[in-house]
């Protein structure tokens, strides 16, 4: 079959090359963005009189018919097709004859693709945007139920000092506002038109870029022609932001799979977000978390792949460039399946207090505390240090736990113990003692949660 660009070649191409060069198995996902792309257009090409109101209203009822027909079902893409704009132009063509051949006036399969593309991947954007929230609620929802419940914080993966489960949780709440912002950042220099930079030089025709733009909702255009068919820097911006979400999800991920082991058993899982084994009958598999952190590594993959094809090409439009939509199109699937995966794998999980505070019991945890005591007393801090790490090493040989000792035996490692010591050491006293700003104390996390909760009001 000819192609509708047939002219200085025959339009004959061979079916292995038309495979080849045929993105309709990916693009079609753009085929709204590409119509909408098209009625905007046909509306400037009017009001600059370039083509006549009459046909203009034929072309963009046309347009009206196709999307409503694509929606629904009545029209099938043909996979055949080269590609979502030219089987679009060739139905509307069909459809209303030679007036639609007018639609191409004045614009190129390069910006045109390239206004699909940000139009695409500004949808998108806020779709991440909106379950990134919806995830960031949730977390913060399960920080404020365990504002008070103690466990170990870890360095090295060692017990540490004590914190609660609720700062924990709020520090990944964090991570995750950081990445809306990132989001919303990249966003906005997503929010340009190149619609109207043609094949690269722009047009002899009088357009109005401005008017074309802010129908589709663009805050500007592009300033330079051949940056406007060629930029893909929008998409290596928002796989850059979904990578450092989809890192952050992954960390997350890695510590529910250690947390929901036998060996620290500080939550339990849902039934409905794990899975068995095929042959061990106790088990109970963190899968979902676990491919979380696997699909990590392939967003990372899409991200490296765009970066890779794009390093090297040069101005203006290439036809490496198909490649792009491939992988941001999977990086954005990705990680909105991992987000709805993900909250409520959050919001069903069962948090085992009691096996947390058994772990920082058992941890020494205070033993920072137990220096502050002694230092408050008015002992030099390096002396302290030791002698409080004396005592461990004795709680440890002897089976005992700081909240144990008698009193006696805290005077044999020095005389400026007394019973107020047993409060410096309790757990609780020891969290609420951490009173500086985005510390592990409950009023802490309440002002952190409340911090959280006012970003994601606005």
């Amino acid at each position: 079959m000819a192609k509708m660009w047939a002219g200085r070649t025959d339009g004959i191409t061979n079916k292995i090359a038309d495979d080849f060069n045929s993105s309709i198995s990916f693009d079609s996902k753009m085929y709204k963005q590409d119509i909408e792309g098209s009625m905007a257009h046909a509306a400037m090409l009017s009001s600059c009189n370039i083509i006549s109101g009459a046909e203009a209203d034929r072309i963009i009822d046309g347009l009206h018919g196709i999307l409503e027909d694509i929606s629904s079902g009545a029209l099938s893409i043909d996979e055949n097709a080269e590609d979502i704009h030219m089987f679009v132009e060739q139905v509307l063509t069909d459809r209303i004859g030679d007036v639609g051949k007018k639609l191409h006036t004045a614009r190129s399969r390069n910006d045109q693709v390239a206004l699909d593309l940000r139009l695409y991947l500004r949808e998108q954007t806020d779709e991440i945007i909106e379950k990134t929230v919806a995830l960031i609620k949730t977390v913060t929802d399960r920080a404020e139920e365990n504002k008070g419940v103690i466990m170990p914080g870890y360095t090295h993966l060692q017990r540490a000092q004590p914190v609660t489960f609720g700062h924990h949780l709020m520090a990944y709440v964090m991570m995750l506002l950081r990445d809306v912002d990132r989001l919303r950042d990249c966003r906005k220099r997503m929010n340009v038109s190149p619609i109207g930079s043609c094949a690269l030089a722009g047009t002899t025709y009088a357009t109005d870029r401005v008017f074309e733009a802010q129908k589709l909702g663009f805050d500007s255009i592009c300033l330079n022609s051949m940056d406007g068919v060629s930029d893909r820097d929008f998409s290596l911006e928002l796989m850059s932001c979904i990578s450092v979400l989809m890192m952050h999800l992954s960390r997350f991920s890695e510590e529910i799979i250690l947390w929901s082991s036998w060996e620290f058993k500080f939550i339990e899982l849902s039934d409905s977000f794990t899975t068995g084994s095929s042959i061990m009958p106790q088990k109970k598999n963190p899968d979902m978390a676990e491919l979380v952190r696997g699909k990590t590594g392939r967003v990372y993959g899409d991200l490296m792949g765009l970066l890779t094809v794009m390093k090297g090409i040069p101005l203006a439009y290439n036809k490496d460039m198909q490649e792009d939509k491939e992988p941001v199109f999977d990086a954005c699937d990705t990680v909105k399946m991992c987000l709805d995966v993900f909250e409520g794998m959050i919001a069903t999980l069962t948090v085992r207090s009691d096996n947390m505070r058994k772990a920082a019991q058992k941890g020494f945890i205070n033993a920072t505390d137990l220096a502050d005591y002694l230092v408050k007393k008015g002992l030099p801090f390096r002396s302290a240090y030791k002698v409080s790490g004396q005592i461990v090493a004795w709680c440890i040989k002897n089976g005992e736990v700081l909240e144990t000792l008698t009193l006696e035996k805290y005077k044999e490692f020095h005389e400026l113990f007394e019973s107020d010591v047993y409060e410096a050491v309790d757990l609780d006293v020891c969290v609420e003692k951490r009173i500086s700003r985005g510390g592990t104390g409950i009023s802490s996390v309440e002002e952190q949660i409340e911090y959280a909760r006012n970003i994601i009001r606005e």
